[in-house]
């Protein structure tokens, strides 16, 4: 892989409860076999109706809504929660968000984020009739280091890991423990393009590896088992 164009996808209205992300996406943007496309939490949650009604001024209740969607609280600090999702995602909050939505409502993840990347995958193909991959992103923290940035929570026919172990470095070296998280990194590079405050909530990532044209899952490739899991 030489190189990777990433294009936002302009003129998406405001996304509502029952709309066809699919349909309204690829009437937005020529999509071809062999693409990417990079669909923010956001505007998936809108669209299956996970908004629901929380009073920014009363911290008491989004604490409530937090502990609700968690599996587990990880950290408590003030009002700031790291929980871990009962999707698998240790992240803030659960992943739970008041920004880009209406005053006095705040989104939560969607149910089966995997199933919601199959779905908008699904449905381009019915209406554009092209394969492309599907990456459902949202943005997450990082624990030991500052700032932000977009990774994969769901995935549709791309790879959400590529495993390099047994393959050779340069100097002909095996490689015994590289697995390259790709999704994520997609879903990085993508919100690039996207931004987090410019309306943006898709994007098309052309020229990706062939290879990494496959059926994968979040769940099953990203997030790490118990039993791997030295911090638990």
């Amino acid at each position: 892989m030489n190189s990777l164009q990433i294009s936002g996808v302009p003129g998406l209205p405001e996304i509502s409860e029952g709309d066809n992300l699919a349909e309204m996406i690829a009437a937005q943007t020529e999509l071809r076999d062999g693409d990417v496309l990079v669909v923010t939490q956001k505007v998936v949650s809108k669209a299956e109706g996970r908004l629901v009604p929380l009073d920014p001024a009363d911290p008491d209740a989004k604490i409530r809504l937090v502990e609700s969607e968690s599996a587990r609280i990880v950290r408590r600090r003030g009002d700031l929660l790291i929980s871990e999702t009962k999707h698998g995602f240790v992240c803030a909050n659960a992943g739970i968000d008041l920004s880009n939505v209406a005053e006095g409502f705040a989104a939560l993840l969607p149910l089966d984020p995997d199933r919601s990347a199959r779905w908008i995958r699904d449905g381009i193909r019915a209406r554009a009739g092209v394969e492309v991959g599907v990456i459902v992103s949202d943005t997450f923290g990082r624990p030991w280091r500052n700032g932000l940035t977009d990774v994969a929570i769901g995935v549709a026919g791309v790879a959400a890991v590529v495993d390099l172990r047994g393959t050779f470095d340069t100097q002909g070296r095996e490689l015994e423990a590289t697995q390259v998280c790709v999704a994520d990194e997609l879903a990085g590079a993508a919100e690039l393009v996207m931004g987090k405050a410019a309306g943006t909530a898709a994007a098309v990532v052309r020229g990706v590896p062939k290879e990494w044209l496959r059926e994968s899952s979040v769940k099953s490739e990203i997030v790490r088992s118990k039993a791997d899991d030295l911090f638990r």
